[in-house]
């Protein structure tokens, strides 16, 4: 009788650390099961350099998404799409700019309000895009004269 009851209690804390452990797992792996709190938008910029999937987008200092994908289009442009947190609405004519977190630091997207009614839908486009500056350019216009 006591031996069973050990062994109970011995399966019940198993069971409890595999399902601790998968839920661990699903957590920091940033992973949706159920539902998605997010919706697609897509911006085209001249220059993504050092963005990366998985940055942050950002508005008022606040995160509100991140970068989904990024990849090259038809036009030569990278086309980013990025995943939005539902609860917020995003006008057409907001500006997405790739920004520098410090002087060295990671590469994310600043969404700037517009002040238009009409509203973006899910998958539609940002046409108001700012790409990163480089630095290296500039630094290279400066040194040979070209400023």
């Amino acid at each position: 009788m006591k031996k069973t009851s050990i062994e109970t209690s011995v399966g019940i804390f198993v069971l409890l650390g595999i399902f601790c452990v998968g839920y661990l797992t699903i957590k920091l792996g940033k992973m949706e099961l159920i539902g998605d709190n997010n919706y697609p938008v897509y911006a085209k910029f001249q220059s993504v350099s050092g963005l990366k999937k998985g940055s942050h987008v950002e508005m008022a200092g606040v995160r509100i998404g991140t970068i989904d994908s990024i990849s090259l289009d038809k036009e030569s442009k990278a086309l980013v799409k990025m995943k939005i947190e539902k609860g917020l609405i995003l006008t057409d004519d907001v500006i997405a700019s790739v920004k520098t977190a410090g002087m060295i630091g990671d590469k994310y997207i600043k969404i700037s309000p517009g002040g238009s009614e009409v509203i973006l839908k899910p998958g539609e486009m940002i046409t108001e895009t700012e790409s990163a500056v480089d630095l290296e350019e500039l630094i290279s216009k400066y040194v040979f004269g070209g400023v």
